[in-house]
């Protein structure tokens, strides 16, 4: 199963990501997390020591180098589009309490997007863990849908979008839903964040279109709580379990 999380920023995608990762390895799946977000903070949603120090994969410049054959930054010149790339997940891995970690990292774009041998080797790597991997892979992504490219979406089996109550948020999903659509990804749902009150969640019901409902969080303190001193959430999943195996079994996974 892959599983990509997109949305406007400060829905609470990393939050979703991190309770999807904790509830499906607590039910005995193996699981590869996926930091694909520029900002990068599934590390420290997950509770991995020293977030920090996790070098992302887009700033291994020994790495890109060797299978590229040419430096970071550099575009235009010749470099490897197709590098190998199977054993990096082995290598770049962190791994605690049964949850596999990768941090993408950023491609600094210019005007016309790049081409670049980052970008080639980010391209490579992400057509590996969805062709390939055998495990559950949760992608935690930007609003947009770059990370994902043509020949590969179409092995996303489910494309979430968080929303939270507010018009913006709910044109964000729209804006993700027609990217998806012109890479190929059609299998694409809404997961509503922050809900206080019914009145909220009809208001994302009612605005959807013909996206569909996955299923909602509510407002948690103890998640706004850990999200604001930077707390792990691997201990939050509790008053809001339910809600979570209902996402899961919206797409598809059986939580029990």
């Amino acid at each position: 199963m892959k599983i990509a999380i997109s949305g406007k920023g400060g829905t609470g995608k990393t939050t979703l990501s991190a309770l999807l990762v904790n509830t499906l390895k607590e039910k005995g799946y193996r699981v590869l997390a996926v930091d694909a977000d520029p900002d990068a903070n599934l590390a420290g949603a997950l509770g991995f020591p020293h977030p920090e120090e996790i070098v992302p994969i887009t700033e291994m410049e020994e790495l890109i180098h060797e299978r590229t054959g040419a430096k970071p930054g550099t575009a235009g010149g010749f470099f490897t589009l197709n590098p190998r790339v199977d054993d990096i997940p082995d290598q770049v891995c962190r791994e605690q309490d049964g949850v596999r970690l990768m941090v993408m990292g950023e491609v600094k774009k210019g005007g016309g997007g790049c081409i670049c041998p980052e970008s080639a080797l980010l391209k490579a790597l992400m057509q590996h863990l969805l062709l390939q991997k055998d495990e559950v892979v949760v992608i935690d992504m930007e609003a947009g849908v770059e990370h994902l490219g043509r020949g590969v979406a179409g092995s996303v089996d489910s494309l979430l979008v968080v929303v939270e109550p507010g018009q913006r948020s709910i044109d964000t999903a729209r804006r993700v839903k027609k990217l998806a659509a012109d890479i190929g990804l059609h299998r694409i749902g809404i997961v509503g964040n922050k809900v206080r009150e019914k009145s909220e969640l009809d208001f994302i019901k009612e605005n959807l279109g013909d996206i569909p409902f996955l299923g909602y969080l509510p407002y948690s303190k103890d998640i706004f709580e850990a999200d604001l001193h930077g707390r792990p959430l691997s201990h939050q999943v509790g008053d809001i379990e339910e809600k979570v195996e209902e996402i899961l079994k919206g797409i598809g996974i059986d939580p029990k």
